[in-house]
C-alpha cells in the first residue's frame, strides 16, 4: 500500500554504521504533498480501529502522531526520553543495541481504560515501542493497535510486538 511513497524517502547508504541503509524520511515531512500523502496512508491502515488518543514516540511518532490526531479530532501523548516531561511520569527501560535507553509518559496522560493508538515512523526491532505499550498498560491504558509508516522487516518487531495489532505502510526487506 502507498508504495509510491517510497519515491520520496532518501536512502543514505552506511549510516549510522556500515552495512545500515538509513531510510530518512525528512524528505516526506518537508513537501507538503508527500507529507498528505503519507498522513492519508496512515489513516487508511488504522481507520478500522477503535481508539481514544494517540501515543506519539518521541520524536518523528509526534510529527504521524499529531497530524493524525488533528485529522482525526484525538488528543495526542507523548512518549519521551527520560527527563524531558516536566510533570510526574511513569518510566520504562528497553534494551538498544549495545546498551539501554528510557521512555517516559505523564502519569495522568492515559485514562483508565482508554484505547490508545501508538505512531511512529518506522518498526526495527520493536524495543522503544514494547516499552510504550507496557507504559500505557501500566496507567490502566488498553492498546487498540500499533502504526507504522516503515516496516524494517528483517529486524523482527513485527513478532516483538505480539499480541497487539501492528499496521505498517511501507515494508523493506533488508536491513
Amino acid at each position: 500500500m502507498y508504495e509510491e511513497l517510497k519515491q520520496y524517502i532518501t536512502d543514505i547508504p552506511d549510516f549510522p554504521s556500515k552495512g545500515i541503509i538509513f531510510h530518512d524520511i525528512t524528505s516526506i515531512i518537508q513537501n507538503g504533498e508527500s507529507f498528505k500523502l503519507a498522513i492519508d496512508a496512515l489513516y487508511d491502515v488504522i481507520k478500522d480501529i477503535d481508539f481514544d488518543v494517540i501515543a506519539g514516540i518521541e520524536s518523528r511518532g509526534f510529527i504521524f502522531g499529531a497530524a493524525l490526531a488533528a485529522k482525526l479530532n484525538k488528543g495526542l501523548v507523548l512518549v519521551r526520553k527520560k527527563g524531558k516531561l516536566p510533570r510526574a511520569t511513569v518510566s520504562e527501560k528497553y534494551d538498544l543495541e549495545y546498551g539501554q535507553a528510557e521512555i517516559e509518559i505523564h502519569t495522568d496522560a492515559i485514562k483508565k481504560g482508554q484505547k490508545v493508538l501508538v505512531i511512529d515512523d518506522l518498526i526495527a526491532t520493536g524495543g522503544t515501542v514494547k516499552a510504550a505499550t507496557k507504559l500505557i498498560e501500566r496507567l490502566g491504558g488498553e492498546v487498540a493497535a500499533t502504526a507504522f509508516l516503515i516496516e524494517l522487516k528483517e529486524l523482527g518487531g513485527r513478532a516483538a510486538l505480539e499480541p497487539y495489532v501492528v499496521r505498517t505502510v511501507m515494508v523493506y526487506e533488508g536491513r
